[in-house]
């Protein structure tokens, strides 16, 4: 479909990921299971941009009650992030975990993807607990953030 598109999917069968194509577009989907939890991830090749970007999408969307709560749960945890970011749509409450590159002038290679992709999923995994505990334990984002992250 494409170099950067090509330069993914060529890194994943390397790499021994089981993932299916989305048919018609430059983009892949794979499920993750991680020690916290099972999720969705995407990646998308966007061409004319010579971008590349990942997503880890959680399996839960928050409820609308909970979404003042969450944003600031994520936005907690997005700060001093280096690489990626959560973010969450407030229309529906579905989180996301994105990294992201871009290629403009320069080659995609695996040595670029790899961290790319595995920086996404060991954060959705590392903050999934975090989640759950403020949709459904009660827990304040604050508080949540500091047990996820060990302070």
């Amino acid at each position: 479909m494409g170099r950067i598109y090509n330069a993914v999917l060529k890194f994943l069968r390397e790499d021994n990921w089981r993932f299916s194509e989305i048919e018609g577009m430059p983009a892949i989907r794979l499920g993750m299971s991680g020690r916290n939890g099972n999720w969705l991830c995407y990646g998308h090749a966007r061409e004319e941009q010579q971008q590349f970007v990942f997503y880890s999408v959680c399996a839960v969307k928050v409820p609308e009650e909970k979404r003042q709560a969450m944003a600031e749960f994520l936005t907690r945890a997005n700060y001093g992030m280096v690489i990626g970011n959560f973010e969450m749509d407030f229309s529906d409450g579905e989180i996301r975990c994105k990294t992201s590159i871009d290629v403009e002038g320069e080659r995609l290679t695996s040595a670029l993807i790899k961290p790319l992709i595995y920086a996404n999923v060991a954060m959705m995994d590392r903050y999934l607990p975090g989640i759950n505990a403020v949709i459904y334990g009660g827990v304040s984002p604050k508080e949540a953030v500091a047990q996820v992250e060990g302070r």
